[in-house]
């Protein structure tokens, strides 16, 4: 069984355990959680053991057939957790899988790992993990659905937001879930009968961003000019050095002209990703996670604009590289950002 989201699991677990639980993903936050309601539904079936495995190169599965195959000395239920480390299954997926078909008694598998792409997913070993139990894959929350989870968040905690107080709290915490958390467990101490303001979170929550410069290139891309200036200068007044944001920059300007190019004759755009993830060495998937962007985008922008946007980028580097008092490379990548972001700042 394959649970869409987390929120899921819930209503999954009033239903009844079952033998096997797999979390794949890259969330800490969502994915703990998760592992605390099996944990806790767990323990209140009568699984009082629990034994954990950190799985890594060389881990010996041995000790996990042992584990299943033995019963406790007092003849108690248990929970086999495996922390798998960027999907290093190996000699465990033959293991799994003859564990899945033939479920041990009293034993439940909460397996904790990266990740899954498509292909492992359609794996023999893995959909018997999945016909036998849950498959959570846990995707982390977009910038766009962060308003909307803070306000459920804040819905579970008891507090009434205002969509102001919820917009500024998602600037603060800049896409950090457990920051997020953190904040909100502090506005249930605090908030006045539950009523969270703009002012509440002014004096209450601490701006926590993180910035990082692809989420900057996502921002301008989804035409978010306002959240994309602010990634900009919050990674500018950080130390970040403009070579840094012009690379970020300039690697989606080429792939995105690239795939334009590439549209314009006629190539469909799924297949487009496949030819110049092979081009540009990036795995597919993680191209076709963003198609959505990357559509809207090439919509947006012409090839030509896309052109002169790399051009400008040029520009921006030989600034860069000679020190040229003529260019302040800050304010050219700036107006890059804007570009990009869907303002007519460039002349195309």
């Amino acid at each position: 069984m394959k649970l869409g989201k987390p929120e899921q699991l819930e209503n999954q677990l009033k239903s009844g355990l079952m033998p096997f639980y797999i979390l794949s993903g890259d969330e800490p936050l969502q994915i703990e959680e998760s592992c605390d309601l099996i944990r806790a539904k767990a323990r209140d079936s009568g699984f009082t053991e629990r034994t954990v495995y950190h799985v890594d190169n060389g881990f010996d599965w041995g000790e996990v057939v042992e584990a299943a195959n033995s019963l406790s000395l007092f003849a108690e239920k248990r929970v086999i957790e495996l922390r798998v480390r960027e999907g290093r299954f190996g000699d465990g997926k033959k293991i799994l899988q003859e564990c899945a078909e033939r479920p041990p008694e009293d034993t439940v598998f909460l397996i904790i790992t990266s990740r899954i792409d498509s292909k492992a997913s359609k794996a023999k070993w893995f959909t018997a993990i999945e016909q036998a139990g849950v498959w959570i894959p846990v995707w982390p929350v977009e910038h766009q659905q962060l308003p909307g989870w803070i306000t459920r968040r804040c819905q579970r905690a008891g507090l009434k937001a205002e969509p102001e107080a919820v917009t500024l709290l998602t600037e603060r915490v800049e896409g950090n879930l457990l920051a997020a958390a953190q904040e909100i467990e502090k506005l249930r101490l605090l908030a006045t009968d539950g009523k969270v303001t703009v002012d509440t979170v002014r004096e209450v929550v601490s701006d926590s961003a993180r910035y990082d410069v692809f989420g900057l290139v996502d921002a301008a891309m989804s035409g978010d000019t306002r959240h994309a200036v602010r990634i900009f200068n919050g990674l500018l007044s950080e130390g970040t050095e403009p070579p840094i944001l012009l690379w970020a920059i300039a690697r989606e300007l080429r792939l995105l002209s690239h795939l334009s190019r590439k549209v314009s004759q006629g190539v469909g755009l799924e297949a487009a990703m496949d030819q110049i993830a092979r081009s540009h060495k990036a795995a597919p998937f993680m191209l076709k996670k963003r198609k959505a962007l990357y559509q809207g985008c090439i919509r947006k922008h012409s090839e030509r604009k896309l052109r002169a946007m790399l051009e400008q980028a040029s520009t921006i580097d030989e600034a860069l590289k000679t020190g040229s008092k003529t260019c302040n490379p800050k304010d050219q990548l700036l107006d890059l950002v804007l570009s990009l972001s869907g303002l007519d700042i460039l002349t195309a």
